[in-house]
């Protein structure tokens, strides 16, 4: 056999592959619905679909890589694009879809589930978002591959897609792909992440400057982890430690566990303990095993004094508190844990002499509530009819990747810090609760202390706190102070 004819075989045999595996088809549904905000209605519609994905392979055209599910909701009569701002919304994880963001603080409707100590028994409901974002831009919100009904094509395999970089990839080319059929290129963008949702908002600020040219107005990160090394509690890494501890602070101080005098004013005694742990307890824990008797006795004292928990305990951890210990030691006279994605919640194990919680209680308290609603919203008012599982949070991305991470904590506040340099006007807001253990308030605040920004763009940068956890709109207090911070961000970060 000839070249030739090896050559005409392998094209022959490639025609035949493409008519046995079809072109993967888009599906969308588009419905019409209409809302008051603030006293102004809104007409807008909803497009609930998929849009597939394509890689450009040598010498033979595009490849279809992935299916990626996205809603997208857009106000009517806007006719000029360069005057709606558009938003592109997606949760973390990873493998969590975009649910929470969408039914809990910006989208038309919203999960009324009740709040700590007061949640509504099942079944769940949706409820009119008064709250929501719609009267300031149009949201895309984007489940990622292997979530919500996102997968990747027949052929391909999902593990290619859970990690961070391709991850980047992916999302990003999905924004591009979704703002030039839209004809949203001159429209303000923004994007909004909630948890490993701001690791990837933070990584796409630099891939879509440089892969697409895509510059951003804003970005808004919902209890944001940029550096990995903030949260990591592994032998040698001592930061964790110290940047918890306010939040442990606030725990107790919700749950009444400290001393009276640290009971009269929430943010007085977070700023007492802030100092503390930059300070003495960073300075202390700098000696490691050279700490002196006396200087055991002080940090014991301390340590209990802001965390509630005894001397001796503390003693026995050598003054580094592990988080999942936390939860578990500060109520266990009580058989109770505390949550870790919100601290004010409670729950109960089998086992009270145990090290760790069996479940988080504040992620068992939001799964049940949000699933339901999701499922019923997207068949019933937005006529999307799919038979697969709409995979609200999956352990199907594990392990997630970080080839090029190896031996290295990630970190994006640099891609972030860079992407601002290039555009000095891409601004960030940062929502951060007082109650959140899984991204600690002054871990994050330690990241971007440290971002090494130059002086005339660290005004880029603003943060708001809440006296709520991780998602801090469950808690409708926050979720009305919420919506004014993020409005007010979008008109100052617009043109």
């Amino acid at each position: 056999m000839t070249d030739k004819d090896e050559k005409d075989k392998k094209e022959e045999k490639k025609d035949e592959e493409k008519k046995e595996k079809p072109e993967p088809k888009e599906v969308t549904s588009v419905t019409e619905h209409s809302i008051s905000l603030g006293g102004v209605d809104i007409d807008y519609t909803v497009t609930a679909g998929t849009m597939v994905l394509k890689e450009e392979v040598d010498k033979e055209g595009e490849k279809a890589k992935a299916s990626f599910f996205y809603i997208a909701y857009a106000k009517k009569g806007e006719g000029d694009p360069a005057k709606r701002p558009l938003t592109f919304s997606f949760n973390g994880g990873p493998g969590s879809s975009s649910v929470w963001l969408h039914l809990g603080l910006l989208g038309p409707k919203r999960v009324e589930m009740g709040d700590a100590g007061a949640l509504l028994p099942p079944p769940a409901k949706l409820v009119l978002n008064e709250h929501s974002l719609l009267d300031e831009t149009d949201l895309v919100f984007i489940d990622p591959v292997s979530t919500g009904y996102s997968r990747p094509v027949e052929g391909e395999e999902a593990k290619q897609f859970h990690g961070y970089d391709k991850d980047i990839e992916t999302v990003g080319d999905f924004i591009r792909l979704y703002t030039t059929r839209n004809g949203r290129w001159l429209s303000p963008k923004f994007l909004i992440g909630e948890s490993y949702g701001t690791t990837r908002a933070a990584g796409l600020s630099g891939y879509l400057q440089k892969r697409h040219g895509l510059y951003l107005n804003g970005i808004m990160l919902v209890s944001a982890v940029l550096h990995f090394q903030t949260l990591l509690f592994t032998p040698g890494n001592d930061w964790p430690f110290i940047l918890f501890l306010p939040t442990y602070t606030a725990t107790a101080f919700y749950h009444k566990k400290l001393p009276a005098r640290l009971m009269k004013d929430l943010r007085k005694t977070l700023a007492e303990v802030e100092e503390f742990a930059a300070g003495e307890y960073l300075a202390l824990m700098m000696k490691g095993d050279a700490l002196t008797a006396e200087e055991q006795d002080g940090l014991a004292k301390k340590l209990s004094d802001y965390t509630g928990l005894t001397p001796e305990y503390v003693r026995s951890t050598n003054f580094r508190i592990n988080i999942f210990r936390f939860t578990k030691e500060l109520l266990r006279a009580e058989r109770k844990v505390v949550g870790r994605l919100d601290s004010r919640f409670l729950g109960v194990d089998r086992d009270a002499a145990g090290e760790m919680w069996e479940n988080d209680p504040s992620m068992s308290a939001i799964m049940g509530p949000y699933t339901a609603t999701l499922y019923d919203y997207v068949r019933r008012e937005l006529k999307f009819e799919s038979d697969l599982p709409y995979e609200i949070l999956t352990p199907k991305v594990w392990p997630w990747s970080y080839e090029k991470q190896q031996n290295e904590y990630l970190n994006v506040a640099e891609t972030l810090r860079e992407a601002i340099a290039i555009n000095p006007h891409l601004r960030v807001h940062v929502s951060n609760g007082y109650y959140d253990l899984a991204t600690p308030y002054f871990a994050t605040d330690y990241t971007f202390k440290h971002m090494q920004l130059e002086e005339h763009l660290r005004a880029n940068i603003e943060m708001t706190f809440y006296e709520a956890g991780h998602m801090m709109y469950v808690h409708p207090p926050s979720l009305a102070q919420q919506k004014q911070d993020l409005a007010a961000f979008i008109r100052k970060a617009r043109p």
